[in-house]
């Protein structure tokens, strides 16, 4: 399949919804879905960390994920985002094309 969904965790919604409304006015996602207020635990610098972040679902193209990578980098606060990808290996065959169509743009 081409398709994947990347996620990765912002501080606050305002930071979150500009990424989102970055990546798909940018064509660089279909649709990027926002869970608020989840709880993260992580290890940061030798210390555990426990923090309320957003999850940005974002549903694109493979051959888009360097692209996506970048625009998310460039928009986020953190010092290491999360950035992964997650392949779609099945999906309806209309999501899918849907997908496609409102990531329509020079690939990458």
């Amino acid at each position: 399949m081409d398709y994947g969904t990347v996620l990765t965790t912002c501080s606050n919604s305002e930071e979150a919804r500009a990424i989102a409304k970055s990546l798909v006015e940018n064509k660089l996602a279909a649709c990027v879905n926002i869970i608020p207020k989840i709880t993260s635990i992580y290890s940061w610098k030798d210390e555990i960390v426990e923090d309320e972040e957003y999850l940005l679902f974002i549903k694109t193209r493979k051959n888009h994920f360097r692209l996506v990578k970048k625009e998310i980098r460039r928009l986020h606060s953190y010092e290491l985002p999360e950035i992964i990808m997650l392949q779609i290996k099945k999906g309806s065959k209309e999501y899918l094309e849907w997908i496609k169509s409102e990531t329509s743009m020079k690939d990458s």
